[in-house]
């Protein structure tokens, strides 16, 4: 991927970002924050998926001698560990229990989850938003044997938490995250590139080994994914979630209004009552 370049004699934080590459599946409607934050700010935003998730075959899922139905409750942190979790059940040809409990790590993973069970309150349990959230809700069920469907690249708190409280669970492989062909992106310039895994930061280097950042900005979601980003050796420009910016577009809104105060520019509707 070609870095978009700084003009000589000049901070690269005071060019403008015209576009934005989105390292995300691009929203199911034509009306979403990036197409607010595109139209106001005359900015171009594009979205190309950087990692690309393969489900485990269930020949190999047998291999690892996991019995599903010898658990009283699963936990999802992800619609694509629902997906594949279900898959593996219909190729097993299971059915769950009616008395099967689920652990959601948040609102929109329990929904996603009545795309293949009638949701009962009394079997669903919800995190606020975060891992940390969850634990609280699983702190109050220590009888259960929990199964935990997951990546083969996933993050260690939710693991340790389960055997620091000494918590029955076994943790599955039911897909894999790989990084996507990028090939066709080698000449194409952005002025920001937006990342939301420690994967995608992965894939950028694995299809672009000798990326050099130079203008390009780096904005990045989540402590883990900006931890990623100063491990690669990159200059994070942009952080979310942050108190006063709790989303990606909020963030990258933020950045744009400050570096244009500081040069001295009008952004956005302020163009045109300055023109």
């Amino acid at each position: 991927m070609a870095e978009s370049a700084a003009q000589p004699g000049l901070d690269r934080h005071a060019q403008p970002i015209r576009s934005i590459l989105v390292t995300q599946p691009k929203p199911a409607t034509d009306v979403s924050p990036y197409s607010t934050l595109a139209e106001k700010y005359g900015i171009r935003v594009d979205f190309r998926e950087f990692i690309d998730v393969q489900g485990v075959p269930y020949k190999d899922f047998r291999k690892d001698k996991v019995n599903i139905l010898e658990h009283t409750a699963v936990i999802f942190t992800s619609r694509n560990a629902v997906d594949h979790f279900f898959r593996i059940c219909q190729e097993a040809k299971l059915e769950m229990p009616a008395e099967m409990k689920y652990f959601c790590i948040s609102d929109q993973t329990a929904n996603y989850l009545q795309k293949y069970i009638v949701l009962r309150k009394r079997k669903l349990f919800v995190g606020l938003r975060t891992a940390a959230d969850l634990f609280e809700v699983i702190k109050k069920h220590k009888g259960e044997k929990f199964l935990y469907p997951c990546s083969d690249i996933r993050k260690d708190d939710l693991p340790e938490f389960m055997r620091a409280n000494n918590l029955k669970f076994t943790e599955a492989v039911i897909y894999r995250t790989v990084a996507s062909d990028l090939s066709d992106l080698a000449e194409v310039k952005y002025d920001c590139l937006a990342f939301f895994s420690p994967s995608g930061i992965s894939s950028l280097f694995v299809n672009f080994p000798d990326f050099t950042q130079d203008g390009t900005r780096i904005a990045a979601f989540g402590p883990t994914t900006a931890k990623a980003v100063r491990d690669a050796g990159l200059i994070l420009d942009i952080e979310a979630p942050m108190p006063n910016a709790p989303s990606m577009t909020g963030a990258i809104e933020a950045y744009i209004r400050q570096h244009a105060a500081q040069s001295g520019m009008a952004v956005g509707k302020d163009k045109s009552a300055s023109s």
